[in-house]
């Protein structure tokens, strides 16, 4: 951007807020397991190098800082690398046939794309969006640049990642903001076999100190059962869970922050799994088609914590304990009381460059889930670098 501002055309782009960015992240691990990390995320190919995302983000943030005029503004999010695989939304193709048909570990995704509309006159401000966005309100779904450490839970792992539809977000006053979305359900585009109307209800309470702040979003509300249908003749599905989440956060002092997540999932009829991938099999996980048929109901919920410490100007140390009950394995592939803990710095170069090494435990105390389900428990170890540009 700064090359661009300095060309002939500068000044009037710079006056239109359009912004162009994005980064390059890559990682390397080493982990006990053998053929794959899963039912982990990112991560899922042990002792490997591999590219995590390359994201070019377009947009223009509208301007919520001003009472005299309607704004607009938009977002497009494209990314390539093996991250797409916990983006990847039915529907949205030919990028979701990368891992819904074929089981890929490298594609393209075009994660986000809205539009927002900003009304000045309702209440402190009203934000209407259109088009796919990141699901609210996980500590741990964004992108690379922007989570505490380059591994992640499970929790967000068998979590939604993006939804499309309508949103409405109100900011009522300097301590309370709602939200109400319809969406097409989890991870799929209105136009998808599976989709389904899908409503979305959120608040937000923030403290007049801002050292506190409680986030509680039911995030899917149908029918909640998961959606069986056949592509080109082969039986095929998808995940259709209602959920709640919520997160606290609290800043302990100027170097010290705490982050406390918790999610509750129920289905009905879900597979062993989740949403299957049709493709062939691979060594790091996935394919196969559907998993076994889980009649009835069945649920998943845990809690997680981060805890960052500032220990210079350009590196924290961020703690992270997890537990996770998969109690039929609808999400996993394999039932179960997980957790989950990992230890990390992020150390900033410049305003360039960050490498975030970490060390991190996991844990299924009742069956073999890890390395294709042949091991309780995994120890991994590894790093991630990010390019912004």
């Amino acid at each position: 951007m700064k090359a661009i501002y300095g060309s002939s055309f500068g000044e009037a782009i710079k006056a239109s807020r359009i912004k162009a960015y994005g980064w390059i992240n890559g990682s390397y691990n080493w982990s006990t397991s053998h053929n794959s990390n899963q039912p982990i995320s990112y991560w899922i190919v042990p002792r490997s190098i591999v590219l995590d995302q390359a994201v070019l983000k377009i947009d223009r943030e509208v301007d919520t800082v001003q009472t005299d005029h309607i704004d607009w503004g938009f977002r497009s999010s494209n990314l390539f690398g093996i991250d797409y695989r916990y983006m990847t939304a039915g529907g949205w193709q030919p990028a979701s046939n990368q891992l819904l048909k074929r089981n890929q570990l490298y594609g393209y995704d075009p994660t986000e794309l809205f539009l927002d509309a900003y009304i000045p006159w309702v209440a402190q401000g009203l934000i209407l969006r259109v088009g796919r966005w990141v699901a609210t309100p996980d500590i741990e779904t964004q992108f690379a640049p922007d989570n505490y450490m380059a591994s992640h839970t499970l929790q967000f792992t068998f979590d939604t990642y993006t939804q499309t539809g309508a949103m409405a977000t109100v900011m009522l006053n300097k301590q309370w903001m709602v939200q109400g979305a319809i969406h097409a359900g989890t991870d799929m585009a209105p136009w998808y076999q599976g989709a389904v109307p899908t409503g979305m209800v959120g608040v937000r309470w923030v403290s007049l100190d801002n050292n506190d702040s409680v986030y509680l979003v039911l995030n899917n509300v149908n029918t909640a059962k998961f959606r069986h249908f056949d592509v080109d003749g082969q039986p095929a599905g998808h995940d259709n869970f209602n959920y709640v989440v919520g997160t606290w956060q609290h800043r302990v002092n100027e170097k010290i922050h705490t982050k406390l997540a918790g999610i509750y999932m129920w289905q009905y009829d879900a597979v062993s799994g989740g949403t299957p991938s049709i493709g062939p099999p691979r060594s790091f996980g996935g394919g196969g088609g559907p998993g076994a048929t889980l009649p009835g109901l069945s649920l998943a919920y845990g809690i997680l914590n981060y805890t960052m410490f500032q220990v210079s100007k350009r590196d924290f140390i961020t703690v992270r304990n997890e537990w996770w009950k998969d109690e039929r394995g609808m999400r996993s592939g394999f039932a179960g009381n997980y957790t989950t803990s990992a230890i990390g710095l992020s150390h900033q170069f410049n305003d360039v460059v960050i490498i975030r090494p970490e060390v991190g435990y996991y844990r299924n105390y009742n069956r073999g889930a890890f390395d294709l389900g042949t091991e309780k428990d995994m120890l991994m170890v590894g790093f991630d670098t990010t390019f912004r540009f």
